[in-house]
């Protein structure tokens, strides 16, 4: 394995020639920045290393869900042609009016992209809704890439975090892996709870698009704003 050479000498090799109207303390700052974010990304793929190193997960139930021909299918459908899935329980449930707008942002940002993914891996939306109730809020946001599951019953979502005692909703991001006809729950985001203090509830790592480029801005994420599903005026 190559030797990575310090992240100090990454960032003033690459930082070090200044935009217009730079000041000198500015580039400076930017330089210390940047070799921080070189070890951000470094750590990330540490971690991304050490997720590809899991020993197997347990043993996935036998679960129905509905497809949206109202045909019923088992988790092991879900994966088609390939060994790895990627599922998202959303916050849609029967009783809610309208979906979550932070399941939206996060779901919007995979529709584009789920073309690619599924090159690669299988991805599925799951909801306790029934999938038409589903299809009509995806095709109101223009969504036309994924593919969407209602579950039968509250197992799954009980079992993989999605649906607490109480009955409100949580969502779920996991990776499910079959191997030989069996299938196995590879990662789960375990999001519930693992924010610090003065934080909203966040995953670990976070996979929101909106969140990352937000992170970017010097106001970054704000504390009295949410995304919704429809703005006045757009």
């Amino acid at each position: 394995m190559n030797e990575l050479k310090p992240a100090a000498e990454l960032a003033a090799q690459a930082a070090g020639k200044p935009y217009p109207n730079d000041s000198a303390a500015y580039r400076a700052a930017r330089v210390a920045l940047l070799a921080e974010e070189i070890e951000l990304r470094r750590h990330i793929e540490r971690v991304a290393e050490q997720r590809r190193a899991l020993p197997p997960g347990g043993e996935a139930p036998d679960y129905d869900f509905k497809d949206e021909n109202g045909k019923t299918v088992k988790l092991a459908d879900l994966f088609g042609q390939h060994d790895t899935l990627c599922t998202y329980f959303w916050m849609y449930g029967p009783r809610r009016e309208r979906p979550c707008p932070m399941c939206t942002a996060l779901i919007g940002a995979l529709d584009t992209p789920a073309r690619d993914i599924a090159q690669r891996i299988a991805i599925a939306v799951i909801g306790r809704s029934p999938v038409e109730r589903q299809l009509a809020f995806a095709r109101e946001r223009g969504w036309r890439n994924l593919k969407f599951y209602a579950t039968v019953g509250d197992d799954f979502a009980r079992d993989y975090r999605g649906l607490a005692p109480d009955g409100s909703e949580w969502p779920a991001l996991d990776i499910w892996v079959r191997k030989d006809g069996v299938v196995r729950h590879f990662w789960a985001s375990e999001m519930g709870g693992t924010q610090d203090p003065g934080q909203d509830p966040r995953g670990a790592p976070d996979p929101t698009p909106l969140w990352n480029i937000l992170d970017l801005t010097p106001a970054g994420r704000g504390t009295d704003w949410y995304p919704k599903l429809e703005y006045p005026g757009a």
